[in-house]
């Protein structure tokens, strides 16, 4: 017999997308969290709600949690700010961010987490935290966060234009993962190599084409520097993310790694995921990034362990530059591009057309693993975000998967104001986006609407990485071949 309670918010007639698998079914909200999930019923025995949201013939899928994002707050709102970072989130069904620090000036104290938090109250659209940073000059101030403030650190391994704090030594590393270690943190890693760069441009004058970009930062220092976090992540027994994984190469020594038993997970973005070398010809400096586009065996690769779950999230990398920014000369153009707003369209799009013969729900359950509860999981934040199930925030995407739609002017919402996906094709229309029971963002054919500012800073409460298993500092397989040595 149904409660007699009267809800806040009732998404009825659409197919739930949970841990336990797709289901039809009715999801009722109650000050902010999912209060019951219930069977669809006729319309006669439906529950009493102050509102109601159509999902009849669409997927309801958890809010996404996007682990790597660039909101530019402060110091860099000339390319984005949170009220625009935020509706470009929402409209892409990303309900959570997790911000990185490479910021001005960077995010490497507490007091400039309260300053960030201060700068983005009643502005974002999104619940948020933040991965702090690493000075390599004074790393033992990790020590003076608060692991609700602080549960992951990002490290940077190479330097480009908005990387003022990079680690170039061993021992500067190795104090990091020795901290890491005592405290319980995880650590995140641009992981290439900047010496490898160096050697590199010792040697060749700068790109004179965007073609020539790849040679100048290959692969090469990806899996230099992948290679030696998986020695070190072995050896101290230190959870270790690394972002926006490239090649071929780091997939299978990473996922290797991670079959053993050492405590690496890495992320795959959806621009890896979508263009390879060939496209440079057709977007130059738009997809200039860090690290580079690779060519099809790569991209193959990665959508293999999006498939298998090798890769364990699937990011954004959400960083927008100014089309002036873009349009400098070759050589001095900054490696990023926009992409939280186009991220599920991307990788839905993938799944559908490389795997056709696929149930809807399986790829659906594999968008929901790893654009959501596995990021969830990772940063602390699975006991309210990343799944549908009673209890936790009614955070919940409306989403036609049979709906084409395409990046148009108008569309775009990040502060940049373009986008290199304009104009192509993308699967999957994001209907509604419900964040902790309030709709935050609506669309009516070419009409768009959005809700309250008033999304909240996350603190990390069941930090321990879920699913993961810690190392042992001794008995891990190590890397020990002159092919992979540590050249910093």
């Amino acid at each position: 017999m149904r409660s007699p309670q009267l809800y806040d918010l009732l998404l009825r007639g659409g197919t739930i997308v949970t841990p336990d698998g797709a289901r039809p079914a009715d999801v009722a909200v109650l000050d902010g969290r999912i209060a019951a999930l219930l069977p669809s019923a006729a319309a006669a025995e439906v529950p009493a709600a102050k509102s109601t949201l159509d999902a009849s013939g669409r997927y309801v899928l958890p809010g996404l949690v996007d682990s790597h994002v660039h909101f530019r707050t402060p110091g860099l709102t000339h390319k984005e700010e949170w009220r625009t970072g935020s509706m470009a989130a929402v409209a892409g069904g990303v309900t959570t961010v997790i911000d990185m620090p490479n910021t001005v000036p960077p995010l490497i104290t507490p007091e400039e987490l309260a300053t960030r938090r201060r700068l983005i109250e009643g502005r974002s659209l999104v619940d948020y935290r933040c991965h702090a940073g690493v000075d390599p000059s004074r790393v033992e101030a990790m020590r003076d966060w608060d692991r609700a403030e602080a549960d992951s650190f990002k490290v940077f391994l190479s330097s480009h234009h908005t990387t003022p704090t990079v680690v170039r030594d061993i021992r500067t590393l190795r104090r990091i993962f020795t901290i890491a270690s005592d405290t319980g943190v995880t650590l995140l890693f641009h992981a290439e190599d900047d010496a490898v760069f160096g050697l590199l441009d010792r040697r060749q004058a700068p790109p004179a084409r965007y073609s020539e970009y790849e040679r100048h930062r290959p692969r090469t220092g990806g899996i230099v520097a992948t290679a030696q976090l998986i020695n070190l992540a072995a050896e101290f027994g230190v959870r270790t993310h690394v972002v926006h994984v490239s090649t071929r190469e780091e997939t299978d020594l990473l996922a290797a790694a991670a079959s053993t038993g050492i405590p690496i997970t890495f992320e795959v973005t959806g621009h890896h995921l979508t263009f390879v070398d060939a496209d440079i010809r057709r977007l130059g400096p738009q997809i200039r990034l860090r690290p580079a586009i690779r060519d099809e065996a790569d991209r193959n690769r990665l959508w293999e362990a999006v498939r298998t779950g090798e890769a364990a999230t699937v990011g954004s990398d959400h960083s927008p530059h100014t089309a002036a920014e873009k349009a400098r000369p070759v050589p001095d153009v900054p490696p990023g591009l926009p992409g939280v707003q186009e991220l599920f369209g991307t990788v839905w799009k993938g799944l559908r057309s490389r795997w056709p013969q696929e149930a809807t729900e399986t790829l659906m359950a594999i968008v929901a693993e790893r654009l959501a509860l596995a990021p969830a999981r990772l940063f602390g934040l699975a006991d309210r975000k990343g799944s549908i199930e009673v209890g936790k925030d009614a955070d919940l995407v409306i989403v036609d998967p049979e709906a084409p739609w395409t990046m148009t002017p108008g569309r775009i919402h990040t502060k940049n104001n373009w986008s290199a996906y304009q104009g192509g094709e993308l699967l999957g229309a994001v209907e509604a986006t419900v964040r902790r029971g309030e709709v935050v963002y609506r669309q009516h054919g070419s009409a768009e609407a959005f809700g309250e500012r008033n999304g909240r800073w996350l603190p990390a409460r069941d930090s321990g990485a879920e699913g993961t298993t810690p190392g042992d500092r001794a008995g891990r397989p190590r890397l020990r071949t002159a092919a992979a040595p540590w050249v910093g």
